[in-house]
Protein backbone atom coordinates (compact mmCIF):
# COMPACT_ATOMS: atom_id res chain seq x y z
CA UNK A 1 0.00 0.00 0.00
CA UNK A 2 1.36 3.43 -0.94
CA UNK A 3 0.69 6.25 1.50
CA UNK A 4 -0.28 9.28 -0.57
CA UNK A 5 0.55 11.60 2.33
CA UNK A 6 4.24 10.77 2.06
CA UNK A 7 6.19 12.72 -0.54
CA UNK A 8 8.94 10.86 -2.34
CA UNK A 9 12.27 11.90 -3.81
CA UNK A 10 14.00 9.46 -6.14
CA UNK A 11 17.73 10.15 -5.95
CA UNK A 12 18.82 6.76 -7.26
CA UNK A 13 21.89 6.93 -9.46
CA UNK A 14 23.01 10.24 -7.95
CA UNK A 15 26.29 10.59 -6.07
CA UNK A 16 26.87 12.38 -2.80
CA UNK A 17 25.83 15.06 -1.94
CA UNK A 18 22.91 15.12 -4.41
CA UNK A 19 20.52 12.76 -2.52
CA UNK A 20 20.82 14.92 0.58
CA UNK A 21 20.49 18.19 -1.36
CA UNK A 22 17.34 16.94 -3.09
CA UNK A 23 15.92 15.90 0.28
CA UNK A 24 16.73 19.31 1.82
CA UNK A 25 15.03 21.09 -1.07
CA UNK A 26 11.91 18.95 -0.68
CA UNK A 27 11.82 19.41 3.11
CA UNK A 28 12.08 23.19 2.74
CA UNK A 29 8.83 23.16 0.76
CA UNK A 30 7.00 20.95 3.27
CA UNK A 31 5.05 21.73 6.43
CA UNK A 32 5.98 20.48 9.90
CA UNK A 33 4.84 16.92 10.47
CA UNK A 34 4.85 15.94 6.80
CA UNK A 35 6.90 12.93 5.80
CA UNK A 36 9.41 12.46 3.00
CA UNK A 37 10.70 9.17 1.61
CA UNK A 38 14.06 9.32 -0.14
CA UNK A 39 15.44 6.58 -2.39
CA UNK A 40 19.19 6.57 -3.01
CA UNK A 41 21.87 4.22 -4.30
CA UNK A 42 24.86 6.11 -2.88
CA UNK A 43 26.32 4.09 0.01
CA UNK A 44 27.55 7.31 1.64
CA UNK A 45 23.96 8.44 2.05
CA UNK A 46 23.59 6.18 5.10
CA UNK A 47 25.89 8.36 7.19
CA UNK A 48 24.74 11.57 5.47
CA UNK A 49 21.08 11.12 6.37
CA UNK A 50 21.81 10.04 9.95
CA UNK A 51 24.00 13.10 10.57
CA UNK A 52 21.58 15.40 8.73
CA UNK A 53 18.68 14.27 10.94
CA UNK A 54 20.71 14.82 14.10
CA UNK A 55 21.84 18.30 13.05
CA UNK A 56 18.62 19.55 11.43
CA UNK A 57 16.14 18.33 14.02
CA UNK A 58 14.10 16.43 11.43
CA UNK A 59 13.20 12.91 12.50
CA UNK A 60 14.71 9.93 10.69
CA UNK A 61 11.82 7.52 11.21
CA UNK A 62 13.16 4.65 9.13
CA UNK A 63 16.17 3.71 7.09
CA UNK A 64 16.99 0.53 5.27
CA UNK A 65 18.58 -1.06 2.23
CA UNK A 66 17.20 -3.54 -0.26
CA UNK A 67 18.90 -4.66 -3.47
CA UNK A 68 21.33 -1.73 -3.35
CA UNK A 69 18.64 0.91 -2.85
CA UNK A 70 18.71 2.82 0.42
CA UNK A 71 15.40 4.15 1.70
CA UNK A 72 14.96 6.90 4.27
CA UNK A 73 11.75 8.15 5.84
CA UNK A 74 12.07 11.63 7.32
CA UNK A 75 9.51 13.69 9.18
CA UNK A 76 9.87 17.45 8.98
CA UNK A 77 10.23 19.10 12.38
Amino acid sequence: MIDRDILEVDATGLACPMPLLKAKRALNAMQAGQQLRVLATDQGSVRDFRVFAEQSGHLLLESGERDGVYTYLLQKS
